[in-house]
């Protein structure tokens, strides 16, 4: 109540909750946007693909495709984590073809399936090791050591193999990773969501997520604080490697054999898929939503336009197209990064 003139005006205030109400959804608009733009575009092609092709928007296709993309979920999540470091890890395909080749290898050769799946991932995880100690405790560029571990496993990968496929024993219980179905849902599909909700947990809610993007954001300032930040981020590598190696588990078992050359690209359609999403390629800002967005998105496209008969040689030139499109839009929106995860 305020007095005017002699007279008694009442005056009504809004509540203090509804104002933060009022201001709380544009703000997480704002916050998410990429995210936001990144899912509106995927119902759009979504839309797109079920008008123009009768195939496209029926169960078994939906369920083929979550198939074929959980290979690419379980490394973005990895992938982020790197990426939020201001890192890069362009190895993960070449460890996924040496994963795929070795499993094939190690059976055949008559090792038990368990044995030889500890082999693998550990194999994967020595690799990122590697990587992750040359990248944080001698300060060589992510870019370059990567590049060059790409390189040379790439290389053990066609070694092994002779360049040839090397079928899987149909009886290993690990075909059931690749083939196999609970509730008529892919086995794989399950273990990459599983995969997925535990990277969110673990980039949102715990202290090595805070160090992950701290690091991105201010690596001077989080090591200040005590934060020994070369074993966070050779940790996110060393993840990364055993998180390829069990992706390619997962593609091996699915298509019944090992073959050196099938993470050709597989690198760049990761990469892609978290830029797409929202990480920044600057660091210091990570979205698992949005990196699985970016992982669907890039998986229509390649399954619509097959589906539509486009050849696989101007899907290879759209899906360049959408990486290009990617960094712009990335380094565009992130040029004034702030800390966030999401």
């Amino acid at each position: 109540m305020i007095e005017a003139k002699g007279k008694m005006t009442s005056v009504s205030k809004k509540p203090a909750t509804t104002i933060k109400q009022n201001k709380a959804v544009p703000q997480w608009i704002a916050n998410n946007k990429q995210i936001i733009g990144i899912f509106a575009v995927l119902v759009i092609l979504s839309l797109f693909f079920s008008v123009f092709s009768n195939s496209f928007a029926t169960t078994g296709n939906m369920l083929n495709m979550l198939q074929q993309l959980a290979a690419n979920l379980i490394v973005c999540v990895f992938m982020t984590l790197v990426i939020t470091t201001s890192g890069i890890d362009l190895s993960v395909g070449s460890i996924l073809s040496l994963a795929s080749a070795l499993i094939a290898v190690l059976i055949k050769a008559g090792l038990g399936s368990f044995e030889a799946f500890l082999i693998v991932l550990i194999v994967g995880a020595i690799v990122g090791l590697i990587n992750g100690v040359v990248i944080s405790y001698l300060s060589i560029p992510p870019f370059i050591v990567t590049l060059a571990s790409m390189i040379y496993i790439q290389g053990l990968a066609l070694l092994i193999t002779g360049g040839y496929s090397i079928g899987i024993d149909g009886s290993a219980w690990l075909n059931a990773i690749g083939q196999g179905r609970v509730l008529n849902i892919p086995v794989s599909a399950i273990i990459a969501i599983v995969v997925v909700i535990v990277g969110w947990g673990v980039l949102t809610q715990t202290r090595f997520g805070t160090y992950v993007i701290g690091i991105g954001s201010n690596e001077e300032s989080v090591r200040r604080s005590g934060v020994n930040i070369k074993k966070i981020k050779m940790l996110t590598y060393m993840f990364s490697g055993m998180a390829a190696s069990f992706a390619g588990i997962v593609l091996a078992t699915r298509l019944g054999s090992g073959s050196s050359n099938v993470g050709t690209g597989f690198e760049m359609a990761v990469i892609a898929a978290v830029v797409l999403g929202g990480t920044s390629l600057f660091g210091g800002i990570g979205t698992m939503l949005g990196s699985v967005f970016g992982v669907f998105l890039i998986g229509v496209i390649d399954n619509g336009l097959t589906l539509m008969n486009v050849s696989p040689y101007i899907i290879q030139i759209i899906q360049g197209s959408v990486l290009l499109l990617a960094v712009i839009v990335n380094t565009h929106v992130f040029s004034g990064k702030s800390l966030k995860r999401r």
